[in-house]
């Protein structure tokens, strides 16, 4: 087993072996010599996400093998996107405004009307979710299991809606701030959004199921900032599953999903109906938006989803006496007492810290039998080894494995080098200069 695992490490092998190679798009450039030196060959190409790729980058993966006898082997091309959401991101303004460098192929092919299939199902969400984004899409429609599993018909626990756009007042005086130019931060958002993520820890909502959005770099590391004073050394609370943009999210999704807009004075550029679309959609069970209610509300880009968000009331409605899970249908009255309303950020904070220490000694017995289980689990598939049979490791034998160790690493770093160059790319859009002529410093 040993030599085939060796054998397989080394990339000519890989590569001619494989049935499948997946790789992005940035990898592909900055490998493709290497790649066609190695007989790279495939017939068939599927590209996801194809409306947020560079047009000259779509490209790129069509020419990573040498022609045989002239011809090229590629038989299909099959692209796979949604125009309805965020474009490739070019931070140059000039760019952007006048070389239409933002519209993808894919976009640019369906605005020619080329034949393409247009899915007209959609099954991440629940139903009431999807209205949300629905008028976006021509006749979209929910697919069977939407209407049929319990998760999707079930109530979200401690809630009296399965979404909600709650207005939040100035905090301490304050909305929207500014620390630094194009660095948006709302103080008043992030304390409510970690509140009620507590609040939904408290009831028993697994934290991985829970990701906290905004649609600013600013907000996001306020949130995580806040997040770890308040969550983090707490074993009974802990990190959510996510904090990160609308942006950086985009592909991805969660049970539940709490938003930040941040904006107080303007709309902000979540006035590109692209950006709605991606930050409404990310949720399945519950969506929870917190935000200036008014500025959002007057715009016109928004309001078919805004007139949805109108049914509901512009204050959180919450069930404090209904644990996770619930059997409760999503369109039926809780019978574990009345709801609650929150009338802002003081409140709910205030709120969370006494419910929180009126469940604090369930919570701990919860969390030490859970504690117990995972150690039973650990020992019966971890037995205890006998010590003594166990190799003494000597000194030298330790360095050279710590040298070994040190290799692998480096020869790994230098194989992932252009995959660890793009993840690190900040592929947030810019906010536009208030004067034309000033360079913009950072990311919106």
């Amino acid at each position: 087993m040993g030599r085939w695992l060796e054998v397989l490490k080394e990339g000519d092998k890989v590569i001619k072996e494989a049935k499948i190679i997946a790789m992005t798009c940035t990898h592909a450039a900055l490998r493709r010599n290497e790649l066609v030196k190695l007989g790279f060959r495939y017939d068939n190409i599927v590209m996801e996400e194809a409306a947020q790729i560079l047009e000259v980058e779509t490209f790129i993966p069509l020419l990573l093998q040498n022609p045989q006898d002239g011809h090229n082997r590629l038989k299909r091309w099959i692209m796979i996107g949604d125009h309805h959401q965020l474009p490739p991101v070019v931070q140059n303004q000039a760019f952007q405004k006048y070389s239409n460098m933002e519209q993808s192929l894919f976009a640019r092919l369906v605005r020619l009307s080329v034949p393409n299939v247009q899915l007209d199902r959609q099954g991440r969400a629940r139903a009431q979710i999807a209205e949300l984004y629905q008028w976006r899409y021509k006749n979209l429609g929910n697919l069977p299991h939407v209407d049929g599993l319990p998760q999707f018909q079930n109530a979200n626990a401690g809630f009296a809606f399965p979404f909600q756009l709650i207005d939040v007042p100035d905090f301490n005086g304050q909305g929207e701030t500014q620390p630094s130019p194009h660095f948006y931060q709302n103080l008043g958002e992030a304390e409510y959004a970690v509140a009620l993520y507590t609040y939904m820890r408290i009831l028993g909502y697994p934290a991985e199921k829970i990701s906290i959005l905004t649609t600013y770099n600013g907000q996001a590391q306020l949130l995580r900032d806040v997040c770890q004073r308040r969550c983090e050394t707490n074993p009974l609370i802990g990190m959510p599953g996510k904090i990160s943009t609308v942006d950086k999210y985009q592909g991805q999704q969660n049970d539940y999903i709490i938003l930040s807009l941040v904006k107080t004075k303007n709309i902000g550029h979540i006035r590109d109906v692209r950006r709605l679309v991606v930050a409404l959609s990310r949720a399945r069970l519950g969506l929870y938006v917190l935000g200036r209610a008014k500025v959002f509300m007057d715009c016109l880009e928004l309001t078919p989803a805004m007139r949805i968000f109108a049914k509901y009331p512009r204050k959180l409605v919450i069930l404090p006496h209904e644990p996770h899970p619930t059997q409760r249908k999503w369109n039926e009255r809780s019978q574990d007492g009345e709801p609650m309303e929150i009338e802002d950020t003081l409140h709910m904070t205030h709120f969370v810290h006494e419910f929180y220490m009126g469940n604090l000694p369930a919570m701990k017995e919860a969390y030490d039998v859970a504690m117990n289980e995972y150690m039973e689990s650990q020992r019966i598939l971890n037995p205890p080894v006998d010590e003594t049979q166990l190799d003494v490791e000597t000194e030298e034998e330790k360095r050279r494995r710590e040298a070994m160790e040190r290799k692998k690493k480096q020869e790994m770093d230098d194989k992932m080098e252009a995959d660890i160059r793009f993840e690190d790319m900040d592929h947030e859009m810019q906010e536009p200069e208030p004067v034309p002529e000033k360079k913009t410093q950072e990311s919106v």
